[in-house]
């Protein structure tokens, strides 16, 4: 197999026990980061690497399977019912933190969402859904439809979500122009259609991406983003700036730069929270006031966790975003700095 510091002879049954996803990148995304003047950066978003063989981690850092009420979608914060419709991607990011599933043939997807629609019609408080997966734009505009089919009846839905890197990987999925009529679809039930796309780097976007994303605005999609703050690829403070403020410009609001998280098999991407707060720190006074959106943020077990700032006391403070516990939103607490934690766990609860 053929990994970026070599070829090495591997077996399949070495490659599950480490949990080393099979290679797989669109052609669209091969040219584009080879194009892009930043290749060597790129490159280990998709490109197997040795050090994941050596990267010791959890499976699920967030505590998906506890919180799996209906198979297939899961409900930890109150307002928000997270939908796994796909166990496949147009190209497998190295860094994935659903390697459990993705790629393969899981059993974590919702094989019934009549039983998805019925959970989320008895708990009025969930008023929006994000379509996750695996990537939910590798389905067809028809299967895609068929899922709204249950989810746009219900009244207390405000908005449909789509978390896709489709936009970087295959942006020509949008010249469907069945997917104009499933937008008009949400917009005619009175929710919003929104895409969390994922740009974790400027040369990942494209000119056709921007395009598409430009004609799907005009039409009424909300677009926000979420990047992922990784080693080698995107850990600096000038790459980040450029990046939201290209965001910014064609209308897609940065939303959160996660916190790599400690998964088996990717935790090699992960930067010190040290590290993260100082690349944070730069990226914000690269920015101007309008263009400050995004929240760095850790997802971890307990909940969405916005890491604020490393004290002159030691302390790292941070702040919950989200919790299951709606007492705990807004809770600002802090932990002992320990040097070269990249997690919560990482740190001395003292």
């Amino acid at each position: 197999m053929k990994f970026i510091e070599g070829a090495r002879l591997v077996t399949d049954d070495e490659l599950q026990a480490n949990n080393i996803t099979r290679y797989r990148v669109t052609r669209d995304y091969r040219e584009q980061i080879a194009a892009s003047g930043y290749y060597d950066q790129l490159k280990y978003i998709v490109e197997p690497s040795l050090q994941e063989f050596e990267s010791h981690g959890s499976l699920d850092t967030s505590g998906e399977h506890d919180n799996t009420v209906v198979l297939g979608l899961q409900h930890k914060y109150a307002q928000t019912g997270l939908l796994l419709v796909t166990d496949r991607c147009a190209s497998y990011c190295r860094y994935c933190f659903r390697k459990r599933m993705v790629g393969e043939e899981s059993n974590e997807i919702a094989p019934d969402f009549a039983r998805v629609a019925q959970y989320i019609g008895r708990h009025p408080e969930m008023t929006n859904v994000l379509l996750s997966g695996g990537d939910p734009f590798v389905l067809s505009t028809a299967k895609l439809n068929e899922i709204l089919d249950h989810l746009l009846p219900i009244k207390h839905l405000e908005s449909i979500r789509f978390g896709t890197k489709m936009v970087a990987f295959a942006p020509k999925r949008f010249d469907d122009s069945a997917l104009s009529r499933l937008f008009q679809r949400i917009h005619e039930a009175g929710k919003a259609a929104i895409i969390v796309t994922h740009f974790d780097h400027i040369g990942e976007m494209s000119v056709e991406a921007q395009c598409k994303i430009r004609s799907l605005r005009a039409e009424g999609v909300q677009f926000l983003n979420q990047s992922v703050l990784l080693a080698k690829v995107n850990d600096d403070s000038e790459i980040l700036a450029a990046t939201f403020a290209k965001c910014h410009q064609i209308g897609v609001r940065p939303y959160y730069l996660f916190q790599a998280r400690p998964v088996k098999g990717a935790s090699h991407f992960q930067v010190s929270l040290r590290r993260g707060l100082e690349i944070t720190r730069g990226i914000n006074q690269r920015l101007s006031g309008i263009q400050k959106t995004f929240k760095y943020i850790m997802s971890h077990y307990t909940g969405k966790i916005e890491i604020l700032d490393l004290g002159d006391d030691g302390r790292v403070y941070m702040r919950y975003h989200q919790n299951k516990n709606p007492e705990m939103i807004g809770k600002i607490f802090s932990r002992s700095y320990v040097e070269a934690a990249c997690w919560l766990d990482d740190l001395h609860n003292e």
